[in-house]
């Protein structure tokens, strides 16, 4: 055993530097484990500053200088963030409000449409299933409405550490963007001269964020876009919020979507009920994810990020059960981290 052990160690952990990489991994871990909803922030403008960074390289193409790439940048980066928190951000809140008033009403519509179902369906739902269901939905309303009222109430610092982050988040992306150099010439410096393993590992890292963290957005703001533009078509109640929460289920992939989509039947089949509406809603929503899956991500991720779906999977409940929504968020990015980190790490023959 001890033989098998020694070998082991001498294939993975013989070069030096591999041993600095692994004492960083340590300490960065070590830092995420202590300081995990301190560093929020940080990543999220570190995101964002990603996906600015493409607009920055496309200006530089057609030789507008950095400077003048970065103040546009960030121009149309704060214009759009304002425009979120002060036009889009209330009315998502308004919906929510209004998804909490008609809680009853909307638990009674779906009770009566699980018992029109029972009437269609008379062999394949029995009347006793149908009380189980309403017994339950009942039951999940009521504890959904008073879920929502003990947010509002006890979740105040919550909300105040929310607006501090909302503040510095801007902030933090400007200064990303404008010293990016002199930040990452910074942290270079504490690393050794000679360090082909890391610059790798960094390189392949960058191209496949960049990649992701870009695509991921675009396919967030379009995805979200055409299924509300649908939403409002057939004018679904609470189309922004259900809308909002589509574009937002494409950052946790497979686990996302299949979450977003039991509100958007419930809602849709509480307003029409088994009618013509109801379905033509439900073929559009399901050819919109479709296009999504089979169209949209090819396109937009044009280098394969090469994760199995078991290890996205994998990686957004483990990392989701260490750092709660954040690590949900970030589940991914952490993923093709330690994808690229196993695929340069050095291996010698003993």
């Amino acid at each position: 055993m001890k033989a098998i052990l020694k070998k082991w160690v001498g294939r993975y952990f013989s070069d030096e530097e591999a041993l600095i990489l692994l004492a960083i991994m340590l300490s960065v871990i070590l830092l995420f484990v202590m300081l995990g909803s301190v560093l929020v922030p940080i990543l999220t403008g570190i995101v964002l500053a990603y996906v600015m960074q493409g607009v920055i390289n496309q200006l530089q193409r057609l030789r507008v200088p950095r400077s003048f790439s970065v103040t546009i940048t960030y121009l149309l980066f704060l214009g759009g963030f304002v425009g979120f928190l002060l036009f889009l951000l209330p009315r998502f809140w308004r919906q929510l409000g209004s998804l909490y008033r008609d809680l009853p009403e909307l638990s009674d519509r779906l009770s009566a449409t699980l018992v029109s179902l029972q009437t269609h369906f008379p062999l394949v739902i029995s009347e006793r299933q149908i009380s189980v269901w309403v017994n339950l939905l009942s039951d999940e309303a009521t504890a959904l409405g008073q879920w929502l009222l003990t947010v509002s109430i006890s979740q105040l610092p919550v909300l105040i550490t929310v607006l501090g982050y909302t503040l510095l988040v801007p902030i933090l992306v400007f200064f990303l963007l404008k010293d990016k150099d002199q930040l990452l010439s910074y942290f270079l410096d504490f690393l050794p001269e000679e360090r082909p393993l890391m610059n790798q590992i960094g390189s392949e890292l960058s191209g496949q964020m960049e990649n992701y963290v870009r695509g991921k957005f675009l396919e967030l703001i379009i995805a979200g876009l055409v299924t509300y533009g649908l939403f409002a078509v057939f004018d679904l109640n609470y189309a922004a919020l259900l809308g909002f929460l589509v574009g937002l289920s494409v950052i946790i992939p497979y686990l996302g979507i299949a979450a977003v989509t039991v509100p958007v039947t419930i809602v849709a089949l509480m307003q029409f009920g088994l009618s013509s509406d109801f379905f033509y809603l439900m073929v559009g929503y399901l050819v919109i994810q479709a296009l999504d899956g089979l169209v949209l991500v090819p396109i937009l991720f044009s280098e394969a990020n090469n994760l199995h779906p078991l290890a996205i999977i994998l990686a957004v409940l483990i990392f989701g059960a260490w750092f709660g929504l954040a690590g949900v968020f970030f589940a991914i990015p952490l993923a093709i981290l330690i994808k690229a980190l196993l695929s340069a790490w050095p291996r010698r023959q003993v």
